[in-house]
């Protein structure tokens, strides 16, 4: 190839070089702003701790907010009749043999708490009346807005929270949804099993913060683990 066919390169000129340096700030400072954006979006959401050993109890301040009256538990009822195979106690709107018995699981954690200071409803859907028998051993009083799971729930929630005393909800998934929308849990995280407990602590200003969750089968083990 003969030198005057050889390729050439102009090197570009200084307004050339300023606009490219331009362009690779603004892309920078545009990554920048992106990543502060999704910082502080995810600071503002609340993730929901497993509360399944008597380590999280305690770091999570479960033990020391319940001691002092400052807690509100919100149950799920029990797993339903009309959606299993599984046996049912009886009434096809109620639950099923096996979910009685996590229901006392429940009941058990529930009394190694102490339930001296607490206040309990339950909805008044068979479902939710049976789980809260089980777990207290006896008929518990409903109230119709622990199964009003609208957008209101979570302020009567925190409304018939009295002072010093623990309040324990049987209630409906759909309630605990609302709740945790209120409380800024975002919606890949929002999930309540059978007889799961959410444990959310008020403070004296009144304003709520998950704990975190316990589900029916956890509920043994933490009983076993502060018997040793």
């Amino acid at each position: 190839m003969l030198p005057s066919e050889a390729h050439t390169t102009t090197p570009p000129t200084p307004e050339r070089r300023r606009q490219l340096t331009g362009k690779t700030k603004l892309i920078g400072l545009c990554i920048l702003l992106a990543l502060a954006s999704l910082t502080t979006w995810a600071s503002t959401k609340t993730r929901i701790v497993d509360l399944s050993s008597d380590t999280q109890m305690h770091s999570r301040g479960v033990y020391k907010a319940w001691a002092k009256g400052s807690v509100i538990v919100l149950i799920r009822h029990a797993e339903r009749c009309d959606r299993s195979t599984t046996p049912c106690l009886g009434d096809p709107t109620g639950i099923t043999v096996a979910g009685s018995q996590a229901a006392r699981d429940v009941g058990n954690g529930l009394l190694q708490l102490g339930l001296n200071d607490a206040d309990v409803f339950s909805s008044p859907a068979v479902r939710t009346r049976q789980t809260a028998h089980f777990i207290f051993g006896k008929a518990i009083g409903t109230q119709d807005w622990v199964q009003a799971c609208d957008e209101d729930f979570a302020s009567t929630a925190l409304a018939h929270k009295a002072p010093a005393h623990n309040l324990v909800l049987v209630t409906h998934s759909g309630c605990i949804d609302h709740m945790e929308r209120q409380l800024n849990v975002p919606g890949a995280l929002r999930s309540a099993e059978y007889a799961s407990a959410l444990f959310i602590s008020v403070a004296a200003n009144g304003k709520p913060r998950i704990l975190g969750q316990m589900n029916a089968s956890e509920w043994q083990k933490l009983v076993d683990s502060t018997r040793t």
